[in-house]
């Protein structure tokens, strides 16, 4: 491991516990202290009949056999025949991957593919028993893979709703539509708790409140499996999935990236719900992409075997996200016996190659490199969730109960669940004037691209993985918010007109302009900024046209996290923060729109379950942090029953705007998207020069080394500046003399460039504001990649020191000589 990659592991964000906010400091170790999680105490309790089939299976099973239970591969790169022959355990359909490689097949083939696998693991004549496959898949808002099925709203708006009866009641029609075709186990619910909203996946947690997490996670369990004692993996149930351990909303807003928390964050935090989802019974946990502290959780036996198989009993499989195996150190997709000792009991593996990783694992098991103890944990861990799933017993997928019933797709009684958890997941952020609900007998122009878009308001994981590329005709069953609207406004008496662009000859009503994020998933919804579109402004111009029309402004926004929309929401009289709504757009209509009785079907109920910014440069913004000044709190939600005036809101955007790279800390304030991290023997605060707390105050105690590092939202370019003349530019005082070596770094990737400045640091008059520059060309000759720098400024020392810096940026020095000898 180089030097840098052993920096980043001491290198952490601000994030909070829960109860109160803590630093990121301390002890950072990636090794989990298992006495001082909870210890969890399922209410599925180990059956002596299940025990004794499984001992007396693996009594009869190869060792090939057992190594083919501990794949799952994605059916693009596996067929029946392969199955038949490796006597793989699992399969998968990834985010674009369908049967006939057509995503938009019917629902028919999906039970006729599943047979087809079913059937070739059941084919065994040398007497070993034959052990059936099962097949999961990514039903994460609803069977939302199947054309037709009903989509619910992402997490993020169920978690607005307050309503753990409801999550219960959406995770049973999502296990009743899976089921129809003949599908065994959804990756579902997501229990990550986010605590930065620049994250892709932050539409896939319910709340940055360890709570609002908690108080869901069992209850979707128990709806997608059924409930122990009473209905638990009865007929309609499938086998659930937790996902991602652990730490997954940790990572900074970065997909797949490192959660820098001390371990009880980590417990209290992010692994909130972890508790009630083993208590409800859940069958399986899939392993996070992401690592903590600098260790990839996939390969982490701390956490994997001692915490959660150990301290919290967990008996069922722990599988592996797609090749996340591939990024543990030392291992390629191909070849990780460390994931294995780490506690892995499934690798998910998707391409071509999945035979070498069958015969890698082999070698591995022969030699001794995996022992027989540790295949034998792994192999009954997979029988056991089969055998309690009733695989063994119900025959062919297509004979189980519910399979082929394929009306329960998109059935009417799921349907009308999905539009009342759409109308509970509606948080009213602005009603000025009582805009809201819109009159029965009204002239409604309906605007914004959105409108009449299924597929936007479904966004990421709706028939294909990112959801870019579908349909209405996508959706048969489902209804756009400008359907859904104009329904309802005929019923009431009056009338709607979809007008994209709002233009109209006739003055309406009011309008309502529907727009927002277009769909993401994983790794492209990642985002530098919160700022809501900011090169494209033309749903702003949409709202501020009709404004400047007179006409009344009702904005449903769609996202999946909360945004800096302060123009946007000046430029409109309501404002409905609609997040990802899903198929059902009369959801909607039924809170906006009065009826002939001149009432609503349903008042506004949802609650935020994540902050509001106030500004762009807030993106991490959570509940318990310090100096916590949100535009709308956590918890945050007007109604009918109470109204409130939104004043007019600052539109002004930071100095350090997110095309002027080289203002990396002015005013207060990092360039959009950037952050600020301290870790080690380093506290970061905050002190005043020109503006209250407008500079850093960096202390570092002399116990250890710590650095302080501006992190860029994506890698940065500075070959041409560090050609010539200019430097990296600190204006900075001296409040404690520093005891010991201090450094300057810039860094990309694992490529670091230091230089000392230990003597200018210890010429500075102390109390006395001055100026250090460093020609950026040092950095280089000191072995960075200038071309690609994700750290483009990284103070360090290992002694004293107290340091303010009021402004940090890349430009030309004063007049005089520069040397890499900075004094």
């Amino acid at each position: 491991m180089t030097s840098y990659l052993v920096m980043r592991r001491v290198l952490a964000v601000t994030l909070l516990a829960a109860g109160a906010p803590i630093a990121a400091q301390g002890d950072l170790s990636p090794a989990a202290s298992p006495a001082s999680w909870p210890t969890v105490t399922p209410k599925l309790r180990r059956d002596p009949a299940i025990e004794r089939r499984i001992a007396d299976l693996m009594a009869r099973m190869s060792v090939e056999d057992k190594v083919g239970q501990m794949m799952q591969i994605d059916i693009a790169s596996i067929t029946p025949k392969d199955v038949e022959t490796y006597k793989i355990g699992s399969i998968l359909n990834g985010g674009n991957s369908a049967p006939n490689n057509d995503e938009r097949a019917p629902a028919a083939e999906w039970l006729k593919l599943a047979d087809a696998f079913y059937d070739a693991s059941m084919k065994r004549s040398d007497g070993r028993p034959a052990i059936p496959v099962i097949w999961g898949t990514d039903a994460v808002h609803g069977a939302n893979n199947i054309v037709g099925g009903t989509l619910f709203p992402h997490n993020i708006g169920l978690g607005a709703t307050r309503d753990p009866a409801l999550v219960r009641r959406i995770g049973q029609a999502t296990a009743v539509e899976t089921a129809a075709t003949g599908i065994d186990w959804s990756f579902a619910p997501t229990l990550a708790v986010v605590q930065d909203d620049r994250w892709g996946r932050t539409y896939e947690s319910y709340s940055e409140e360890p709570s609002i997490v908690a108080s869901y996670a069992g209850e979707m369990v128990e709806g997608i499996q059924g409930a122990v004692g009473r209905d638990f993996m009865g007929p309609g149930r499938v086998i659930a999935s937790v996902k991602h351990f652990v730490g997954d909303g940790g990572t900074g807003g970065r997909d797949q990236g490192d959660a820098r928390v001390p371990e009880d964050v980590l417990r209290s935090v992010h692994a909130a719900g972890y508790p009630p989802a083993l208590e409800a019974g859940a069958l399986t946990v899939m392993v996070s992409f992401s690592s903590w502290n600098g260790v990839k959780m996939t390969g982490n036996k701390s956490m994997l075997t001692d915490v959660l198989k150990g301290r919290m009993g967990f008996d069922g499989i722990v599988v592996s996200d797609w090749n996340a195996h591939g990024q543990v150190p030392g291992c390629t997709n191909e070849d990780c016996a460390a994931a294995v000792n780490a506690g892995l009991d499934m690798f998910m593996y998707s391409g071509p190659g999945w035979k070498k990783l069958y015969d890698s694992t082999l070698a591995h098991v022969k030699s001794g490199a995996i022992s027989a103890a540790r295949l034998d944990d792994a192999v009954a861990r997979i029988l056991r969730v089969k055998l309690i799933a009733g695989t063994f017993d119900r025959g062919r997928p297509s004979s189980r109960p519910l399979a082929g019933e394929f009306a329960r797709i998109g059935a009417p009684e799921h349907r009308a669940l999905a539009r009342e958890a759409v109308a509970k997941s509606l948080v009213l952020l602005k009603n000025n004037g009582g805009v809201l609900p819109i009159e029965a007998g009204a002239n409604i122009l309906v605007a914004g691209t959105a409108a009449d878009n299924i597929g936007q308001a479904a966004g990421g994981w709706s028939i294909t993985w990112q959801g870019t590329d579908v349909t209405n005709k996508d959706f048969p069953n489902g209804q756009s918010i400008w359907s859904g609207i104009a329904q309802a406004a005929r019923a009431a008496g009056g009338r709607a007109t979809l007008s994209v662009d709002g233009s109209f000859t006739s003055k309406p009503d009011v309008a309502v302009v529907v727009f927002g994020e277009t769909p993401y998933a994983e790794f492209t919804g990642d985002r530098p900024t919160l700022e809501y579109s900011p090169q494209d402004k033309q749903d702003l111009a949409l709202l501020r046209k009709l404004k400047a029309a007179g006409v009344p402004v009702v904005a449903v926004f769609l996202s999946g996290r909360p945004m800096w929309v302060n123009p946007e929401l000046n430029a409109a009289d309501a404002f409905v923060a609609a997040f990802l709504p899903g198929t059902e757009g009369g959801g909607v209509a039924d809170v906006l729109l009065a009826g002939k009785n001149g009432r609503p079907a349903r008042d506004f109920t949802g609650k935020l379950s994540f902050s509001w910014p106030k500004r762009i440069d807030q993106n991490v913004l959570n509940r318990r942090d310090p100096n916590y000044d949100p535009l709308f709190p956590f918890g945050y939600g007007l109604s009918y029953a109470a109204a409130t005036t939104v004043p007019k809101l600052d539109e002004t955007r930071p100095s350090a705007a997110a095309g002027d790279q080289n203002a990396l800390f002015v005013r207060g304030r990092v360039a959009v998207g950037a952050r600020l991290e301290a870790g080690g023997a380093v506290v970061q605060t905050r002190t005043d020069r020109k503006a209250q707390e407008d500079s850093l105050r960096l202390t570092w105690s002399g116990s250890g080394e710590g650095r302080f590092a501006i992190e860029q939202p994506s890698p940065i370019d500075l070959t041409r500046e560090s050609n010539g003349e200019l430097s990296l530019l600190i204006d900075y005082r001296v409040v404690t003399p520093s005891s010991g070596p201090v450094t300057l770094s810039i860094a990309s990737g694992d490529k670091v460039g230091i230089v000392p400045v230990t003597a200018a640091v210890a010429a500075a008059v102390p109390g006395a504001w001055t100026q250090m520059a460093v020609p950026l060309r040092c950095f280089a000759e000191a072995g960075a990649d200038m071309a690609r720098v994700t750290r483009a400024f990284v103070m360090a020392s290992s002694g004293r020191l107290a340091i303010d810096v009021s402004e940090v940026r890349i430009g030309s020095a004063p007049p005089g000589p520069l040397t890499c000898a900075v004094r």
